[in-house]
């Protein structure tokens, strides 16, 4: 068992850093599209910041991850590098696919994150195969999976929480639970109050934490990947938060609300967290402004980077499609 990790001053400014890693580049991904300088598919994190910051703080460099098509803040935050990142975002040949994959299949081995999936819900069995791999190979990894509110409807859910918890796999099961499945708000859709509850048929633990906060979030993680790396198995974490653009770019987001997002708006988890560390003293304004403007450079030169990088090559078309390649 490993020892856990303190919420020291050192941690909260690593987290500090991912949350404004991924507010930066949404924002520049946003103005990129609407600027015209850039077409892709993109679906904004704005919001949910918080959970794969805390989480990726408390994992091993080699852990993994498996996301889905929403989870560009899952990725930077396990460290996929933005200059590897941004030229397959925008289908260039020096992307982490070669440019093949686009925004919807960002994968990068190196940094941990195995598989970025189009596919509602397929994060978990796939989280469940790269946990088996572990468990059979002793190699000590655990694997992260994270999903929406909506794909705990779905039977890849059912099957994976119960697989997961029947062999001891070293699986932690992440629902970000922005309270709406694409359209449609979770009331509407989904009969329990909790999804966490849901653990209890599966015979492990199951959590509802406040995901817009770090200091809740901290020790529910570390919690929950201490169980799994000793060998006790699989939890069920469900960390509230709340999406500020809609589901996709253009999502007009008529079907919410506007006092309920507009209070979600100004309840944001990344300037809460920014004022909280001032106001503690954990570190001066001034320096989060140099955070914050380094990373507003490095976010830019990746994206200028990215721009004037090569397509793939026509030759492409025929690679990466069989084990073994076949000639034409």
């Amino acid at each position: 068992m490993t020892n856990r990790k303190q919420l020291d001053n050192a941690t909260q400014m690593n987290i500090y850093r991912k949350m404004a890693l991924i507010k930066v580049n949404d924002e520049h991904a946003r103005r990129l599209i609407k600027s015209g300088r850039a077409s892709m598919q993109y679906y904004s994190p704005r919001g949910q910041e918080v959970i794969p910051s805390v989480i990726s703080v408390c994992l091993n460099p080699d852990d993994y991850v498996c996301t889905i098509y929403r989870g560009t803040h899952d990725m930077l935050a396990k460290g996929v590098p933005l200059r590897e990142l941004w030229p397959e975002l925008i289908g260039r040949a020096n992307g982490t696919c070669k440019g093949k994959g686009g925004p919807m299949h960002i994968t990068h081995p190196k940094s941990g994150v195995m598989v970025t999936t189009g596919v509602v819900g397929s994060s978990m069995p796939i989280a469940n195969g790269l946990g088996w791999s572990s468990l059979l190979s002793g190699d000590g990894r655990i694997t992260v999976a994270y999903f929406g509110d909506g794909a705990s409807n779905i039977g890849a859910f059912h099957e994976s929480l119960n697989l997961a918890s029947l062999w001891k796999l070293p699986v932690l099961f992440v629902c970000q639970n922005n309270r709406y499945a694409e359209h449609t708000a979770y009331a509407a859709c989904t009969a329990i109050r909790q999804i966490s509850g849901r653990a209890a048929s599966y015979d492990m633990p199951g959590v509802t934490v406040d995901g817009n906060d770090p200091f809740q979030m901290f020790p529910v993680a570390q919690e929950a990947i201490e169980r799994a790396r000793s060998g006790a198995g699989p939890t069920l974490i469900e960390a509230m938060t709340y999406r500020f653009y809609g589901h996709h770019m253009g999502d007009d987001q008529s079907y919410i609300d506007p006092a309920e997002l507009k209070a979600a708006i100004a309840a944001d988890p990344y300037a809460r967290f920014r004022a909280r560390l001032v106001a503690d003293k954990t570190v001066a304004e001034a320096e989060l402004d140099l955070i914050d403007a380094a990373i507003e450079k490095e976010v830019a030169e990746a994206i200028e980077y990215a721009l004037a990088s090569p397509y793939p090559d026509l030759t492409e078309l025929k690679l990466d499609v069989y084990a073994s390649e076949v000639a034409s």
